[in-house]
């Protein structure tokens, strides 16, 4: 009496079972948004995080614009006196001086804008800074906890590792700043229907080049103090010094907001939203940021080194990783 044969495939994985040789195809692309959506998760649970990220600076730019509204001028000019009449003629009176003041200085004068104003693409940029700080603390955790260890042994290339860490970042950060746009419409920013998405690409990709920086500095270090010590000395300086709370001088901190590539992103962004403004507001607002062409090669040459940064940092092996 004899028995009938299993399938081939059967034996094939039964072999394939007792040999330990089964075969797992990487996918990339599912590892990365599986990371991504991992940390919407984890910011929809955490509320505080949305007070930290939002509130903030929303607190700043409240504060500082009642502070520093009243001693700043951007545009407009100053009250002059009139000229003095020649020797031997009869003087005007104090009236007629007055009223030719008035008159010549409402001719002359463009229109203003007010620190609210000019702070607001700042705190823009501000809230993309903490969502992304507060997005890459998380690697801290991580490796605390056990998970990225997991993460890095799975067969997939530690760019996607990378790559869904940054978008959920971004992603997040870009959430916080459209609801802080909103506000735009309460200022008089002369911000339009068409400028809109071209301002959300440039928030997205600003949060990219900084949740890169975040992500490239936190990746090696072992406790979230350490990187709190970072982010004071280097990241809300590098914020400071690029024209976001007040514009440029002459001297050596001009040079050093010259030579900082979140300046160009900031110019670029006041160009964005300053697009459609009347011609005399929009000279005032831009006056003395370089022009579109440089600030857009400067951003996208800044996303790039920031994101290759963080791959290449994420690609060594540190104490703390397993593999």
């Amino acid at each position: 009496m004899s028995t009938a044969s299993p399938p081939l495939s059967t034996l094939d994985a039964g072999r394939e079972m007792q040999s330990g040789a089964t075969v797992v195809r990487p996918r990339p692309w599912l590892a990365a948004w599986t990371l991504c959506r991992r940390e919407w998760v984890r910011f929809i649970r955490q509320g505080n995080r949305v007070f930290a990220a939002l509130g903030q600076p929303i607190i700043f730019w409240i504060l500082l614009s009642g502070l520093l509204g009243t001693s700043f001028q951007m545009g407009g000019a100053h009250l002059a006196a009139p000229n003095a009449a020649p020797i031997g003629q009869n003087a005007p009176s104090t009236g007629e001086n007055i009223a030719a003041a008035t008159n010549n200085i409402a001719a002359a004068t463009p229109p203003s804008i007010s620190y609210a104003q000019y702070f607001f693409p700042g705190t823009l940029v501000m809230i993309i800074l903490f969502t992304a700080i507060f997005a890459t603390i998380s690697v801290i955790e991580d490796r605390r906890e056990g998970f990225l260890q997991s993460v890095l042994v799975a067969p997939v290339p530690r760019w996607s590792v990378v790559t869904g860490k940054v978008l959920g970042g971004a992603l997040i950060a870009l959430a916080h700043a459209a609801v802080f746009l909103l506000l735009c419409f309460t200022l008089n920013v002369p911000i339009t229907l068409l400028t809109v998405p071209a301002v959300l690409v440039l928030l997205f990709v600003i949060g990219i080049a900084l949740t890169s920086l975040g992500l490239a500095i936190a990746w090696p270090m072992q406790s979230t103090q350490g990187f709190h010590a970072i982010m004071m000395v280097f990241l809300l300086p590098m914020w400071l010094l690029s024209g976001a709370f007040a514009p440029p001088g002459n001297n050596w901190i001009g040079w050093i907001v010259r030579i900082n590539p979140l300046t160009y992103c900031l110019a670029l962004l006041r160009r964005i939203l300053y697009w459609g403004a009347d011609p005399a507001v929009k000279d005032a607002v831009l006056a003395g940021l370089p022009s579109t062409l440089v600030c857009t090669l400067v951003t996208v040459g800044f996303v790039v080194a920031m994101f290759a940064l963080a791959w290449r940092v994420a690609s060594v092996r540190t104490t703390g990783d397993a593999v």
